[in-house]
């Protein structure tokens, strides 16, 4: 239990490193203060452009990713047999630290840029399958919250069936412990997630566009 806590902090350190936040500041401006308010992806991008929403999407990404290194570095050696669930433990504590940043009153992101690093961290093969759900969807409907939570969905789903598959090559009682990481992950995204959920269920739902030719909403 101490490693997993151990795992939890080491992650939740990570993610207090606030990209969209600092790149706000860059800019001049406090990110929780315009658009969504939300200190994400989407957001910086509606408010600062796609280079600043680039910039965050891969420095949340880094957060999860670099937590999980960490965790390997730290306990693959002693905790060989169960180490997937270790990132996945350091992973969760990164997108904790991005949704409830202590020193910003616990006003942060949403967790979903965060999340792509877990995925890549657990599996690349579940990773690259989430990744085209995800763009298809969007491209189809140009809603990222859309793409967002159903590949949440999809993504736990998928790593069931991976890791009852043999992927992990962890015993059946890690595998539940780490099916019930990533639920709780999920329920959490979607509570998160619950305005967009009932603004697109009302069809008042924000979209984006990549194009030039398209207006971006915020």
């Amino acid at each position: 239990m101490l490693v997993r806590l151990l795992c939890l902090v080491i992650g939740y350190a990570f993610g207090l490193v606030q990209t969209a936040y600092i790149i706000g500041r860059l800019h001049g401006i406090d990110i929780r203060e315009h658009g969504s308010g939300n200190a994400g992806t989407t957001n910086a991008m509606r408010t600062m452009g796609r280079k600043a929403g680039a910039m965050t999407l891969v420095g949340d990404m880094l957060k999860c990713i670099l937590a999980s290194l960490v965790a390997r570095l730290l306990f693959g050696g002693s905790h060989p047999d169960m180490l997937p669930l270790l990132c996945a433990y350091a992973a969760a504590g990164a997108i904790l630290g991005h949704n409830f940043p202590f020193y910003l009153k616990f006003k942060g992101g949403k967790g979903i840029a965060c999340t792509v690093g877990l995925v890549f961290c657990l599996s690349w093969q579940v990773g690259l399958v989430v990744m085209v759900e995800f763009f298809l969807i969007f491209f189809t409907t140009h809603y990222v919250s859309l793409g967002s939570t159903l590949c949440y969905v999809l993504f736990l789903v998928q790593t069931i069936v991976f890791g009852q598959m043999g992927g992990f090559r962890m015993s059946q009682v890690h595998l539940n412990e780490l099916y019930i990481v990533l639920a709780a992950l999920t329920f959490m995204a979607l509570y998160r997630h619950r305005a967009n959920i009932k603004r697109l269920m009302s069809g008042t739902e924000s979209k984006i566009y990549l194009s030039k030719k398209h207006k971006k909403t915020v």
